[in-house]
């Protein structure tokens, strides 16, 4: 598979490395955190199928099909994406596991205990990148049997302003900084709504918009870049046990969508 991929569509231009969105660049301004900047490690990746952390769950989590051993945010992330189609506006990749099939845990063993990770599912995830008028489509795909319980969160980080000031507005509220810097490691809750716009003040604002994940959570340890995070659920509001219980349930194929338009 090419290391890169570039969509081109007017004045846009989309640059994704071996599955992960690394820039997206309208009028020639960056809106896309730049990895080695200070920050985080990655520009964007998926949270696949939990969200949050299981260390308190002692890396468990029961299902019908058994315990499956898992570390934060799932295992999806330890799998590297193959690309199956791709043109100037559009780049479509899938990621196919095998049920049981032990993955290597890149927190081990500095950040976790577990050497491997495991789900007892076949599944299969696509993620599929569109340009097209300037807005940049990123649909996900994911195929499994009927029952399978899941999470799902995409994790983007978006480049700030040098001033600290950004805010952004969802479900007519405004959200500072501040307190996102405040929310820690939970992450800011942003519940139920699909849209939510980042008034950024050295570039133009970002509108995002989602489907069928209803949720986003906000995170960030820096002042310079911001990870605006669509997720089905939000983990961290109680202590509760992980679960299938407390997860979504595959009806076999689900869908979603994450939109990026520059206003």
């Amino acid at each position: 598979m090419k290391n890169t991929i570039t969509l081109k569509d007017n004045n846009s231009i989309v640059t994704i490395e071996k599955g992960e969105l690394i820039s997206f660049k309208v009028n020639n301004k960056e809106y896309m955190h730049q990895k080695g900047n200070k920050g985080w490690r990655k520009s964007d990746d998926e949270m696949f199928p939990v969200i949050g952390p299981l260390s308190k769950n002692n890396y468990r989590l029961h299902t019908k099909k058994g315990d499956a051993i898992l570390d934060q945010h799932g295992l999806l992330r330890e799998m590297e994406y193959v690309l199956f189609s791709s043109d100037k506006s559009m780049a479509k990749f899938r990621k196919v596991y095998a049920k049981n099939t032990p993955l290597q845990n890149a927190k081990f063993p500095n950040k976790s205990t577990e050497e491997f990770v495991f789900w007892p599912f076949d599944f299969t995830f696509e993620k599929h990148f569109t340009l097209k008028n300037n807005v940049l489509t990123i649909n996900f795909t994911l195929t499994s049997e009927a029952g399978m319980p899941y999470m799902l969160g995409y994790h983007p980080a978006f480049l700030l302003s040098n001033t600290g000031t950004d805010t952004l507005t969802a479900n007519d509220k405004k959200i500072t900084l501040p307190e996102i810097y405040k929310a820690g490691h939970n992450a800011f809750p942003v519940l139920n709504t699909n849209k939510i716009i980042l008034e950024n003040t050295d570039r133009n604002h970002l509108e995002i918009t989602t489907k069928n994940f209803n949720n986003f959570m906000l995170w960030t340890p820096v002042d310079n870049m911001l990870c605006i995070e669509p997720i089905t659920q939000y983990t961290s509001y109680t202590d509760e046990k992980f679960s299938e219980q407390n997860m979504s349930i595959s009806s076999g194929k689900e869908s979603f969508s994450f939109e990026i338009k520059v206003l």
